[in-house]
């Protein structure tokens, strides 16, 4: 179809096509289609600093979105990107609120109890169990350490149980609104408890709450109601007893932690993100001694068995004073223990030791090697660090106590585990990042200290776990992919055989790049997919298949790894395997120059905007056909499906994930991870 049309009338229809963009139409339906019809361009995504900027003390978020975290990864057919095991997590919660609702509802010994409190102590008690059921999680998704080693080393560990630890920042935002309702259901609960403790010290009625709320004057085992006197006010109660005081100030932590850790805050306002987090602290220390006043009491064991409400509560009403009923007796009542230290006191520990480790991986020697400025404001950092080994995908923490003695940022590596150090590359995207970048531009004599603490697990490190992979980064979200490409590179320059490998019966495109197989051709694309995927000469060689989408809105940001992408093309062509990578670069912002600029080269051999073999697509990819075309060339096969990018992309990509994955096993599956700091 394309090889039909004369250049001159390409190089026309072209300009056409991009002059309706500017008017207001699609800048060519034609190249976000045509990129479609072919499989999918490589994303080497770059970690910014504010992007990673969005990570707490205790946890963080990563990629091009910024934080996260979130949540992070694997569905099969664009399941949703919540935890897998969420139904779990809130099956749990629910049973230990229903149970411990109706326990204290019901429970005789808590009798008195409520005969003063009324439902609000099932309310109080219920939530409370709860809270220290999300306490003991909260820590658990930020131990970093602890994640990567079950991801990476533990035999025990399936890859869908991976993908479920990727999701780690996901569930942490999860608990932690879980914590913030239940804080609001235990706190009000709690001020209608207090309230009918003081009415109920205040009645003069002779009523049984009346008459329960002056226990305290016959013994100091007998008492019920916390609140003594008439003069004592609900707010005397909440900042002078344990219980208060603590409640006060661990709710109005919970409360700064979690407004804080809003996206507006962590993007534009990341310290106070980061310092505000370590609140937790407080958090944890007050929820520990929250109850060992115990204020909230029931009757005691021995009491019941002598005078047992049902029996004898008539009696503490109409009780005459030379009463010699066996229910004459008043009962005797004792606190509810503590007990949230048993549920913290493990996640704590792990957590103390997982901050030692970091700590005293941090204070291992870095050497910059090397430090080179990028366009756009990229820093890129290459460092050695004694006894460093890494795997493809992972990500680092990075601080440099030049700037912040407490601040770490996450960064994915861009470096290779072939390679004899480890890179970084960041850009300029916040007070920190901006300050790094400027400290490193302005030493003269004196390389600024690093201290890295890693590295980390990610999605992407299952890439070649896959029969194919569709890896997709968007704008500076390429840094995930790059040490993918580069180990590709070396692998391809060492005529490394361990690259799993999958047999394509032809491919969907013709030698223009359109779609065949059946499979719609968009009518008004005049420019071909530019060479994105070559007809395979032998349809049944195995072949190993990588497709990589990069899609960026300015041309400067495809010079970060040109010379990369360029390596590649020739090794690949040198190992006859030019199959293996199939790239794609998607440009959605452009000029009338840059459009002019491509329709009177185009029939050159290389790319004008980037110098490259495939040639630039403009426009944004249309991920329905993209599927499509992969799946006619995989019709048998795994696919994951890796994105480094924003949720808009995200949600478009786990849609096409469930549009094309078969329904029989035996047919073609779609995966998607998602990267999340």
């Amino acid at each position: 179809m394309g090889s039909a049309l004369p250049s001159w009338k390409v190089a026309f229809e072209t300009s056409r096509h991009f002059l309706k963009g500017f008017s207001g139409e699609s800048p060519c339906g034609a190249f976000a289609a045509a990129g479609a019809a072919t499989p999918p361009a490589i994303s080497i995504k770059l970690r910014a600093g504010s992007g990673r900027q969005q990570q707490a003390a205790a946890g963080s978020s990563r990629c091009g979105q910024a934080a996260t975290g979130t949540s992070h990864h694997g569905q099969l057919a664009g399941q949703p990107l919540v935890l897998g095991r969420r139904p779990s997590w809130l099956g749990i919660n629910i049973f230990l609120f229903t149970y411990y609702f109706l326990f204290f509802d019901r429970d005789e010994r808590y009798f008195y109890t409520r005969a003063i409190l009324g439902s609000a102590l099932a309310w109080a008690r219920a939530s409370a169990k709860c809270l220290n059921f999300n306490s003991m999680l909260i820590l658990l998704p930020v131990c970093r350490n602890l994640l990567s080693f079950l991801r990476g080393t533990c035999s025990c560990c399936r890859r869908t149980l991976r993908k479920q630890l990727d999701h780690n920042l996901t569930f942490h935002k999860l608990v932690a609104y879980a914590l913030a309702l239940l804080t609001a259901v235990h706190t009000i609960a709690h001020l209608f408890n207090l309230e009918r403790y003081n009415h109920s010290q205040q009645a003069t009625d002779g009523s049984l709450p009346a008459v329960l709320s002056k226990l305290h004057l016959k013994g100091s085992n007998k008492w019920l109601n916390p609140i003594h006197s008439n003069q004592t006010t609900v707010e005397y109660v909440a900042f002078t007893t344990i219980p208060g005081l603590t409640g006060v100030i661990i709710t109005l932590a919970l409360i700064l932690m979690v407004t804080s850790s809003t996206e507006f805050i962590r993007r534009n306002y990341f310290e106070v993100f980061w310092y505000t987090h370590h609140l937790f602290l407080i958090y944890f220390v007050g929820l520990v001694i929250h109850g060992i006043a115990g204020l909230v009491r029931g009757q005691t064991e021995e009491s019941m068995e002598e005078v047992h409400p049902h029996r004898c509560a008539h009696y503490l009403t109409h009780k005459d004073e030379d009463c010699s009923h066996d229910c004459c007796k008043d009962p005797e009542f004792g606190s509810i223990p503590a007990e949230s230290w048993k549920w913290v006191l493990a996640p704590v520990l792990l957590y103390i030791f997982e901050r030692i480790l970091r700590v005293w991986r941090a204070q291992q020697k870095v050497v910059v090697t090397k430090v080179v400025m990028h366009p756009a404001r990229v820093l890129e950092l290459q460092m050695q660090k004694k006894g460093f080994s890494m795997e493809v995908g992972q990500y680092i923490f990075v601080n440099c106590p030049a700037i912040s003695l407490l601040e770490w940022h996450p960064f994915t590596l861009t470096s290779a585990p072939e390679e004899d150090f480890f890179s970084i590359h960041i850009r300029a995207a916040g007070d920190w990042t901006e300050s790094l970048i400027d400290t490193f531009q302005q030493q003269k004599t004196e390389m600024p200290r690093i201290e890295v603490d890693g590295p980390f697990g990610t999605a992407s490190e299952d890439v070649f776990q896959y029969e194919v992979a569709m890896l997709v980064g968007a704008g500076i979200g390429v840094t995930p992919f790059a040490s993918i490409l580069k180990s590709i590179w070396y692998k391809f320059q060492q005529a490394d055989q361990t690259l799993k490998t999958k047999k394509v019966w032809g491919a969907p495109w013709d030698s223009h790049g359109f779609l065949h197989a059946g499979l719609p051709v968009p009518q008004h694309c005049i420019l071909p997919p530019l060479l994105l995927c070559s007809t395979l000469s032998n349809p049944s060689s195995s072949v190993s298949q990588i497709y990589f989408y990069w899609v960026c809105r300015d041309t400067g940001a495809f010079a970060w790894f040109n010379d990369l992408l360029a390596s590649l093309e020739q090794k690949m062509a040198e190992s006859g395997k030019v199959d293996f990578l199939t790239y794609r670069l998607f440009l959605t912002g452009w000029d009338t120059s840059i459009a002019n600029n491509v329709a009177l080269r185009f029939d050159t051999t290389t790319d004008t905007v980037t110098g490259l073999r495939h040639k630039t697509i403009f426009g944004r990819p249309m991920w329905n056909t993209e599927f499509a075309a992969v799946a006619a060339a995989h019709p048998r096969s795994v696919v994951g499906v890796f994105l480094c990018g924003p949720g808009a992309l995200a949600k478009s990509l786990q849609k096409s994930c469930h549009q094309h994955s078969s329904l029989d096993p035996r047919k073609v599956k779609f995966y998607f991870n998602k990267e999340n700091f």
